[in-house]
């Protein structure tokens, strides 16, 4: 008996060093694509061509960064859903304007969250709810109080899950904020610091005015606490249970080949873990690389959704 079991784990571990073997000897059929779901010139975009360039140098293969923009990724997605599973393209895309629409209009989009090979994340995007240093409150209940003593109180958002919570927050406590739509973050920014809102989002253009104490940070809109703010808490803990988590993630057609699987898979990990992928990160989103693996990515989106449904009142 003991000499079949250790036939079998002889054997086992055979298999095992020949399918390691076979994804190490793996390599795209011709160039590999990366698809950034987003145009040229942003966050998205920089992230995907250090990521190509970081895996062309790492693995030796040809590694080509296209831009397919449209739908905030949703094109993008659409095309890799329809392709099929060879291992010669993989997309890179920022995960909330995608659950958005698989919640809003899942009927009339050509995919869903099983026709993708999910590879990895970047990062998570942190994001908090920023206010002036000397402002009267600390967090959402004073603003709301504050809110409600001045006849409501203008707070900037730039994208609409950040709208969502806003009006959550009114839901819930009736305290007349007013959400005041803008371009980007670093607008949200000058706004605040101006005085013409009491308050707005921020995803890294606001932290230099944290060491100075010109800004403060009243909660981390993300489901859990902001690195560089711990002793804040989340939306959620503070009596409010939606949150927004941005996060760049990475997919290929789903139905891979497993040595290609494993073979992009670690790829994209090491090209990750790499300081030029560390470097652009702290540049762009102020925070740290976040790649959570396959079977991360794969939970944070269907998680997701599932909290886009109660944004949305779905």
């Amino acid at each position: 008996m003991f000499k079949g079991v250790l036939t079998g784990l002889v054997a086992g571990a055979a298999m095992l060093a020949a399918g390691a073997a076979v994804a190490d000897d793996w390599a795209p059929p011709g160039p590999l694509k990366v698809q950034i779901g987003f145009g040229a010139g942003g966050s998205t975009d920089s992230l995907g061509r250090v990521l190509a360039q970081t895996m062309k140098e790492q693995t030796g293969w040809n590694v080509i960064a296209e831009n397919k923009p449209g739908g905030g990724g949703v094109a993008m997605f659409t095309g890799i859903s329809k392709m099929p599973p060879r291992g010669n393209v993989i997309g890179i895309g920022v995960n909330m304007p995608i659950m958005i629409n698989l919640v809003l209009r899942g009927d009339e989009l050509q995919f869903d969250l099983d026709d993708f090979d999910y590879l990895g994340t970047v990062a998570r995007a942190q994001l908090s709810i920023i206010a002036k240093g000397d402002a009267p409150f600390d967090d959402l209940a004073g603003l709301v109080a504050y809110s409600k003593e001045n006849d409501g109180a203008p707070v900037a958002f730039d994208a609409k899950p950040q709208e969502l919570i806003l009006q959550a927050i009114n839901k819930k406590s009736d305290a007349g904020l007013r959400p005041v739509s803008t371009e980007s973050s670093a607008e949200m920014v000058k706004l605040v610091l101006g005085g013409q809102v009491v308050a707005g989002f921020a995803a890294g253009a606001h932290q230099q005015y944290l060491e100075t104490g010109e800004l403060k940070v009243i909660a981390s809109a993300n489901d859990s606490r902001l690195s560089y703010a711990p002793d804040v808490a989340t939306v959620r803990e503070q009596g409010y249970g939606v949150y927004v988590d941005p996060w760049f993630f990475l997919a290929a057609p789903t139905g891979l080949d497993p040595a290609a699987r494993e073979a992009l898979t670690k790829a994209v990990a090491d090209a990750i873990a790499s300081p030029a992928m560390a470097e652009v990160v702290a540049n762009i989103l102020k925070t740290e690389v976040d790649n959570v693996g396959p079977e991360g990515t794969k939970e944070m989106i269907v998680n997701g959704v599932e909290n886009v449904k109660v944004l949305f009142g779905k």
